[in-house]
């Protein structure tokens, strides 16, 4: 491999005659060049005192030669004014070794007007050249100075064919090696294993492992660096067995290997998993001590940390020299990508108390903690330090900071690094993405996702799955839809994670049917698809189809984890299966070691309370190993108001008040039981102590979206534009569902009002509003689906299944709980919710 051409020697006697056959000699970059070298090139040379009346190139050569080798430029300088000083007459030999000490020097400009003066050039002026464009990043013109040698006619030897093949590989144009791999067997230089090596790595990063195999085969000498660039290209072209077995042979012949070869094979091991072998190879580069170098310390770091042993890891960053910024930005990213993100803070400060300067890498993976952390003021502090060392403009760090803010809810914040930002990428817009969607604004996620397709940027998987994420939970099932017409476009149709986001979303918006279509033409599915039906059937009520899927889920040795035992009892709790719902709590534990956690409880307290067991329920509360959370005391509460259990919902919601005062959904619960107790004092006592707390009940909320746009209807709204035409509606439907049969529930009404005004009341309820304006507006036969933000009331489930069969359409209402789909006269929750 050509990057590997600094730790080889060169077949030094043969460089030597080639430097006497052409009357120059030049120190070729350190990548081709050894120590051996240039010290058999210097004996050849005699330091002598200049006399003053006769010009010696020779000796000039030699000066030369010793600021290149001293790393001196500025005496280098001072030399080429003497020289021109007394007429410029070196020749062609001390030329070169000018050229040189420019091109070492980083003085490219310098360097390319002195070869333009040159009166005459070989092959080496060339190559020497070709060598100083490349670190300049300057590609193009390497490759036309190798056109032009070759048109002017000199010699095509194997360090002219080395230099332009490295200048390919660094222009990401290594596939064009085989032309110049053409030109190598003709001049027969295919055996020569400088050339062979820099094929192998210009095969090797283009992915041709055969051709690169073929070259190497064809090397007459091979040497450590020819094993070596043989191993790195199947360990990075993931043939990983060939790696180890080129590793085992070139050990057998007694090739000792150096820090490359042991970074290539300890990628091979990662590959393989074979983390047995990769510990022995770990015990040979401690034995030769390349355990301290830097390739072989980070192939270290990332061996221990893929294969989840990040305490191995650590032990073998202590081994590395900390001078580099490497190893400390590598250990710092997997802290932070591990979860461990207190210990990658630790670890930011040691390395600023060694004075290593952090580069974007460092900061990008320091912020990653923070914002996992939600560690805003350490955010804070690495932002201004940020703009102290000008890395303002660098992408990867906004996108990091843009997390960090985004995470602690700081979208504000972080839209303001967005709009700052000129040289935005698609992480930079996912981040602003996810961010509102996290942050529950999925209305933002959506306008901005419009935006960047408007400035062209290419969606990702992450992209689609987060707005999917953003229509799920405003259930816009049209945009849904839309989006789902562009994945099918990308290559993302069948991507898995773009699939569960799909599931998800149908879910959510009320087709289970298109959700399980999606799911069925998944060509790999995992424990986060099968999670996603199974709460998609329970949130529909349909608890058996659930437990099925469950069943299926273990039959295809998909295992289960805490979410799908979620669902699973969520299921049973929706469809009332008591019994089922405590056989699969105690598997959770005994079958799959699962310890439950508060949301396990809940759904069985839930399933309990509901179906008329409070007592157990509030004995299983007692039991729990760790504190209850208000969503259990809530949900005991929720059954204490359906049956009517007043003194067991007050101490339930006593429990909620001592750990959220404020809490307004318990305020309400608590006084919908005693109203529907008839207990009217104490319904104004709780009224009484909310208004006295600040607290104000959330109004009933329903939404509907026609043609993109969402209408909104609250209870006994009067502010929708088409009023009159939706009571119009009502009055139609109020007389066709008396007609058949439908008697309005007093009970549902819970204030102290005569029947006719609580009849009218429960006429103005927000989802009923909401339906009588879908009827009006969709297009006849088409399902109306609408969104309510509170639990749907018994009289309105009566009422919606009788218009389901008078007006013959599909109604589908989303509560704060799950689905209603009434279709003729029938809900799919079976009357249990």
């Amino acid at each position: 491999m050509i990057r590997l051409f600094c730790y080889r020697t060169l077949p030094c006697i043969n460089f030597l005659t080639h430097c006497r056959k052409s009357n120059a000699w030049i120190c070729f970059s350190q990548r081709y060049f050894s120590a051996q070298a240039a010290q058999l090139t210097q004996q050849c040379t005699t330091c002598m005192e200049l006399p003053s009346s006769e010009f010696n190139s020779h000796a000039y050569a030699t000066m030369l030669q010793d600021c290149v080798q001293n790393g001196d430029p500025t005496s280098g300088k001072a030399l080429h004014s003497e020289i021109l000083k007394r007429g410029g007459c070196l020749d062609l030999f001390g030329y070169n070794i000018l050229l040189n000490m420019y091109v070492k020097s980083e003085l490219l400009c310098d360097a390319i007007k002195l070869f333009d003066e040159m009166p005459e050039r070989n092959t080496i002026s060339f190559v020497t050249l070709i060598q100083g464009y490349a670190p300049s990043l300057r590609f193009v013109e390497g490759v036309e100075l190798f056109a032009r040698l070759h048109r002017e006619g000199h010699e095509l030897n194997p360090f002219v064919f080395s230099a332009i093949l490295k200048l390919l590989v660094s222009m990401g144009w290594g596939e064009l090696g085989w032309t110049l791999h053409a030109c190598v067997c003709k001049l027969g230089h295919d055996s020569n294993a400088f050339v062979g090596t820099a094929l192998i790595d210009a095969y090797s990063v283009c992915g041709q492992v055969d051709n690169a195999s073929e070259v190497y085969d064809g090397i007459v000498c091979k040497d450590m660096v020819s094993w070596t660039g043989m191993v790195a290209c199947y360990s990075e072209n993931d043939c990983f067995e060939e790696a180890l077995r080129a590793f085992s042979q070139m050990r057998i012949i007694g090739f000792k290997p150096n820090n490359f070869t042991f970074a290539g094979v300890l990628k091979a091991c990662l590959g393989l998993e074979a983390f047995g072998v990769a510990k022995g190879v770990h015990g040979c580069a401690l034995k030769t001590r390349y355990e301290q170098d830097l390739y072989v310390g980070v192939a270290l770091l990332e061996l221990y940390t893929k294969s989840g042993d990040i305490d191995d890891a650590q032990r073998a960053f202590e081994e590395i020299p900390k001078k580099d910024v490497i190893p400390w930005s590598f250990m710092i990213a997997r802290y932070a990508q591990s979860d461990r993100c207190e210990e990658a803070v630790q670890l930011f400060c040691q390395m600023r108390q060694a004075f290593v300067v952090p580069n974007q890498f460092t900061f990008a993976s320091i912020l990653q903690a923070c914002a996992t952390m939600k560690g805003l003021d350490l955010g804070k502090q690495i932002h201004s330090h940020v703009l102290k060392v000008g890395l303002n403009s660098d992408v990867f760090v906004y996108n990091a900071l843009m997390d960090v803010y985004a995470k602690c809810l700081r979208m504000e914040d972080s839209m303001d690094l967005f709009l700052e930002l000129p040289n935005r990428n698609d992480v930079t817009w996912n981040t602003m993405i996810v961010g509102y969607v996290q942050s529950g604004d999925g209305e933002k996620a959506l306008k901005l996702f419009l935006d960047m397709l408007e400035y062209q940027v290419c969606a990702t998987e992450v992209t689609y799955s987060s707005v999917l994420r953003a229509c799920a939970s405003l259930a816009a099932m049209d945009l849904g839809v839309q989006i789902h017409s562009l994945t099918v476009k990308t290559i993302y149709n069948k991507n898995i994670v773009v699939g569960n986001a799909l599931i998800d979303m149908y879910a959510k918006c009320g087709s289970i049917k298109d959700a399980r279509t999606i799911f069925d033409t998944l060509n790999e599915r995992d424990e986060v698809s099968w999670n996603a039906m199974i709460s998609g059937y329970s949130m529909h009520g349909l608890g058996r189809e659930a437990l099925k899927f469950f069943e299926m889920m273990q039959d295809m040795k998909c295992k289960p984890n805490k979410l799908t035992f979620v669902g699973v009892l969520s299921a049973c709790s929706n469809a009332g299966l008591l019994d089922q719902g405590q056989a699969y709590f105690n598997s959770m534990v005994q079958d799959y070691g699962i310890e439950p956690c508060i949301e396990h409880y809940t759904c069985l307290v839930w399933l309990l309370g509901r179906s008329g067991h409070l007592d157990k329920a509030f004995k299983l509360i007692k039991e729990i190993p760790f504190e209850p959370s208000v969503m259990v005391w809530r949900a005991l509460l929720g059954a204490c108001v359906i049956h009517n259990d007043v003194e067991l919902g007050r101490i339930s919601a006593q429990h909620v008040f001592e750990m959220e005062p404020q809490d307004e959904a318990t305020h309400v619960l608590l006084s919908n039981i005693y109203a529907t107790a008839r207990r009217w004092g104490n319904v104004a006592s709780v009224r009484k102590n909310m208004k006295r707390k600040g607290v104000k009940k959330e109004p009933g909320l329903s939404w509907i979206e026609n043609q993109g746009i969402v209408h909104y209807f609250t209870v006994g709204d009067t502010s929708h534009p088409e009023m009159k035409i939706i009571n119009g509606m009502l009055e139609s439907l109020k007389m066709k569902t008396r007609k058949a049969g439908y008697v309005p529930n007093h009970n549902a009404v819970l204030v102290d009002v005569d029947d006719d005004e609580k009849e009218h009341l429960l006429w103005v309820h927000s989802e009923r509003l909401a339906l009588a304006y879908g009827l009006i507006k969709m297009p006849s036969g088409s399902p109306i689906r609408i969104i309510k933000n509170l639990r749907i009331c018994v009289d309105c489930h009566v009422a919606m299944k009788l218009i389901s069969k008078v007006v013959q359409r599909d109604i589908i209402i989303r509560d704060m709980n799950r689905f209603h789909h009434f279709k003729d006269g029938v809900c799919c929750c079976g009357d249990y919710w």
